[in-house]
């Protein structure tokens, strides 16, 4: 397994606050997917694990070289966890089809968050053949 690309970023809490507050769900909806949306409104402080995912997004799109357009759309990755609290990627979209294009095989990406700021770092992973 290669390294494709590799990627970080780092989000304010209050400004994915203030976009939801000003922009509700033509926000939620344009960025997050139904599970991401179930799973984040489900805490009692939403907006740093909204504001994780958005990082996480974000990453990824640097990882990939792409940034966030024509290949890799927002809702074209989803950041779930396992049981055990790992996060993990689920691409569609235009970005399973970039990923399948280009030979990314898998994502990983780690996500972290405090009072104030969100991050994450995403690390797109091809196989030995790819193009």
């Amino acid at each position: 397994m290669n390294i494709h690309g590799i990627g970080v970023d780092v989000v304010e809490n209050a400004r994915i606050r203030q976009s939801i507050e000003r922009l509700g769900d033509a926000f939620l909806n344009r960025v997050f997917t139904p599970r991401e949306r179930s799973y984040c409104d489900a805490m009692k402080f939403p907006a740093p694990h909204y504001a994780a995912r958005f990082a996480a997004k974000e990453a990824i799109a640097k990882a990939f070289g792409t940034g966030i357009g024509k290949n890799l759309h927002w809702t074209d990755m989803e950041i779930l966890r396992k049981e055990s609290g790992e996060p993990y990627v689920i691409l569609g979209g235009n970005g399973k089809a970039y990923a399948d294009r280009v030979g990314i095989v898998r994502i990983l990406i780690s996500l972290t968050h405090t009072d104030h700021y969100a991050a994450a770092n995403a690390v797109a992973c091809s196989d030995d053949h790819a193009p």
